[in-house]
């Protein structure tokens, strides 16, 4: 069953999703076969997509989180208010440990979870995936206690 974006209340989430699920198909995962998409809303309404994009030596590899997010700062913006990450796994996949490190830097924002061949959706936050981070807080704090 493919997913509906009526299944989501908030009519930016439903869009936020239809961009990811979009995105999605443009992945570049000729080794993986593992299509990710991801559309990243900023506060004041605008939407950056990424994609994963693999390469024969697997670290140069970018996840579609930070595709995203690399796309939006490269435009200027830092302040976030949601992620939709869309997959073709039938439990909607969270983000991997580099992408949570990444996500938290910019602070803690929704993070919507979609599978494109089921009806799942799970929707969280940042900090949920990533509790104890490293943040720029942890620097801030040990600047202030060696001082």
């Amino acid at each position: 069953m493919k997913i509906t974006v009526q299944q989501i209340a908030e009519p930016a989430e439903r869009q936020l999703v239809e961009h990811a699920l979009k995105a999605m198909k443009n992945a570049y995962c000729p080794y993986s076969k593992f299509p990710v998409g991801a559309a990243l809303l900023t506060k004041d309404g605008r939407i950056f997509t990424g994609v994963n994009v693999e390469n024969a030596s697997y670290g140069g590899t970018i996840c579609a989180e930070r595709s995203a997010i690399v796309s939006a700062v490269s435009n200027g913006y830092t302040d976030f208010k949601a992620i939709a990450i869309a997959t073709e796994l039938e439990d909607p996949a969270t983000p991997c440990g580099l992408c949570r490190q990444v996500l938290v830097e910019f602070g803690n924002f929704d993070v919507i979870l979609v599978s494109s061949t089921s009806n799942k959706v799970v929707k969280s936050s940042v900090r949920d995936f990533l509790p104890g981070a490293f943040t720029p807080k942890s620097l801030d704090d040990h600047i202030i206690q060696t001082q």
